[in-house]
């Protein structure tokens, strides 16, 4: 149950990371970007889509570069993690009644 959780909180981190390299180092293309992180071409490609679809990045004849939304984005980013870790952090069980044998 919790194994889907984590595949799309890695594959989040992905897609941030390489939204992060695309704000530090715009235009920058894909071959860079995977060597540079270590991740695979396809894996920084369906990245790259996952946030042009967003409208977070789109592509230019150099390579990824931001777009107005970006910025907007990066601004709640922090905010919206914040809020999803609280939630997280309400369904330890640990936190609740002795559970009866």
């Amino acid at each position: 149950m919790i194994d889907r959780l984590e595949k799309e909180v890695d594959m989040l981190e992905r897609h941030l990371q390489v939204l992060r390299m695309v704000i530090e180092n715009e235009p920058i293309g894909i071959v860079k970007m995977s060597n540079e992180t270590g991740y695979p071409h396809h894996k920084v490609r369906y990245s790259l889509r996952v946030l042009e679809e967003e409208n977070l990045i789109e592509p230019s004849s150099q390579g990824a570069i931001t777009t107005e939304r970006t910025h907007e984005f990066v601004d709640e980013l922090d905010e919206k993690l914040d809020d999803t870790v609280e939630k997280l952090g309400s369904m330890r069980i640990d936190d609740a009644a002795e559970v009866e044998n």
